[in-house]
């Protein structure tokens, strides 16, 4: 479980094809602190540390991981917003992420608020979906990219979301242009509610 507040931004190395997995192999400044089986976000993605060799170390996507995540684009020398697991003991500054993601969304428009960012995402609508809870919500929580997010102007398939220059220097949104893909976990409580909505109904 993930909080969506971005630890620091790791680099990819190397990417190797093996079947239908990919290795990535990455460089971050907290690598020895990390240990085998951890569970590290990469972009929001949920994935298991497998292996070490500071100052790197090697995470593993599977083709389902790939296919539904922008991580198979990913290319030698892109940066990569990585969050270790949440601490118990600790506040919760973003929201409850899972480092599931559900989708991707591609940015339409960034605009310029005065020295903050507003980003423009779109997404496929999917009334199937929706009535699953992959929507958004005005004021609700999203994750982009595993950045914990307020929701601005949310459609049936598209949102915006406000990026203060803090957020923009150290996450890797100061890498995203129009036509970037990013990746999109819908807010957990919105899913449970809808899913209660279903088994009540």
């Amino acid at each position: 479980m993930f909080s969506g507040i971005i630890e620091d931004m790791a680099t990819v190395v190397a990417v190797t094809q093996d079947k239908g997995n990919k290795h990535f192999t990455l460089r971050c400044p907290f690598t020895d602190e990390l240990k085998i089986d951890q569970s590290v976000a990469h972009n929001g993605v949920c994935l298991t540390v497998v292996s070490i060799d500071t100052p790197c170390y090697v995470v593993t996507a599977m083709d389902e991981t790939l296919r539904r995540s922008n991580l198979d684009l990913l290319q030698p020398g892109d940066k990569v917003n990585v969050e270790r697991s949440m601490q118990m003991n600790g506040r919760l500054d973003g929201h409850i992420v899972q480092g599931h993601t559900d989708t991707t969304a591609t940015c339409t428009d960034i605009a310029d608020a005065d020295g903050s960012y507003i980003y423009t995402f779109t997404y496929e609508a999917d009334p199937r979906q929706a009535q699953r809870g992959y929507f958004t919500v005005d004021k609700g929580s999203v994750t982009v990219n595993g950045v914990s997010l307020t929701v601005c102007e949310p459609t049936d398939h598209s949102f915006k979301v406000c990026i203060i220059p803090y957020t923009y220097e150290h996450t890797n949104f100061h890498t995203i242009k129009v036509g970037t893909k990013v990746n999109l976990e819908f807010d957990i409580l919105g899913k449970y509610i809808a899913r209660l909505h279903d088994l009540t109904r």
